[in-house]
């Protein structure tokens, strides 16, 4: 948990584009239900690599929609539309 805390201040300018209704799908482009880094940073290129690893909680390389979620809950990633 304190990865997630030294990444709050982060998150507001991480993700903009997902504050302003952009959805997790919208940014998943080729389709597999989980978020690599690149496909955050195709976005966002703003992310750090450390940032997204204290996201990716189980270390698989891709945020799937639990760690979304709990990215979200913990204030590192705004709410999504989807």
């Amino acid at each position: 948990m304190k990865k997630y805390a030294a990444l709050t201040a982060i998150a507001a300018f991480a993700f903009p584009a997902l504050a302003m209704g952009q959805s997790a799908a919208d940014l998943d482009t080729n389709g597999d239900g989980v978020l690599t880094i690149d496909e955050v940073q195709a976005s966002f290129p703003e992310v750090t690599s450390d940032a997204f690893t204290a996201m990716d909680l189980n270390a698989d390389g891709a945020l799937d929609g639990d760690e979304i979620t709990a990215a979200q809950e913990a204030g590192l990633m705004p709410a999504t539309d989807g």
